[in-house]
């Protein structure tokens, strides 16, 4: 390989590590974002679920890895010291590996990760008082904004242990359709409703979120696949600039 070949693909693969690290710290904000959020439909199910705090460690853990990962990728590259182009190698084929087992097993299991995340939510309906301000406000505000009422449908709110067992007709506020006639306008909470049928929307949120998925389905595969394309490649570089590294030099390693 030509000297002029070689310092191109040296930069080209500092260029690829610096890209690395700076989405290695948007993983990390995205894991953090997950473990502190409370405004979304991820706030639901990180309270009600171990597994969604597990996650957010999870992808503080993998986006703190890419960090170090860029940062030494750029040190090895710039340098070519061959152990550490050795050891960026290696860690992403790891994680390559890790990735496509993690969708595998996501691929094969939806249907249980569907069935958790209804109880999840079923679940919370039920206990539902109006003063959690994380898990029920933010479902109130789901509820709202994707204009749906309860999980399946507004039927699900009839487990509500405060619907039950109350002796006037209420409703959850956040299901209320402006277009249907009523009196009573509140952002959570229950209110009570005088007419026959509730002033709610009929649809249920679970329509309302796989509506999404799938309108956003090939962005999220865009994603994924864009991801595996850039790791494959920083190993092909890494593998080439590491043949051209005859010895280990450890004296161009900068010393601070």
């Amino acid at each position: 390989m030509g000297k002029g070949c070689i310092t191109v693909t040296k930069y080209f693969l500092f260029l690829f590590n610096l890209l690395f690290f700076v989405f290695g710290a948007l993983i990390m904000g995205f894991g953090l974002w997950v473990l502190f959020d409370n405004q979304s439909f991820i706030a639901v199910l990180q309270e009600s679920s171990h597994t969604m705090k597990v996650a957010s460690y999870i992808l503080i853990g993998v986006g703190s890895l890419s960090m170090a990962m860029g940062f030494f990728g750029c040190i090895g590259a710039i340098y070519e010291i061959r152990c550490l182009l050795g050891l960026y190698f290696t860690c992403l084929l790891l994680i390559l590996i890790a990735q496509v087992t993690a969708g595998v097993l996501i691929y094969f299991q939806r249907d249980r990760l569907k069935h958790e995340m209804s109880s999840i939510i079923k679940g919370m309906i039920i206990n539902y008082t109006g003063q959690n301000r994380t898990t029920e406000h933010t479902w109130d505000y789901i509820q709202r904004t994707m204009k749906c009422c309860g999980w399946t449908g507004p039927g699900n709110w009839s487990e509500n242990l405060l619907i039950k067992n109350s002796t006037v007709t209420l409703y959850s506020c956040s299901c209320r359709n402006d277009s249907l006639p009523g009196t009573e306008k509140r952002e959570f909470g229950l209110c009570e409703h005088l007419s026959v049928e509730a002033p709610v929307y009929e649809t249920g949120c679970i329509t309302s979120v796989e509506k999404w998925l799938l309108d956003n389905c090939g962005v999220i595969l865009g994603i994924c696949v864009g991801v595996a394309v850039i790791e494959l490649l920083g190993m092909i570089l890494s593998m080439c600039l590491c043949k051209t590294v005859v010895q280990e030099d450890y004296t161009k390693v900068p010393k601070y």
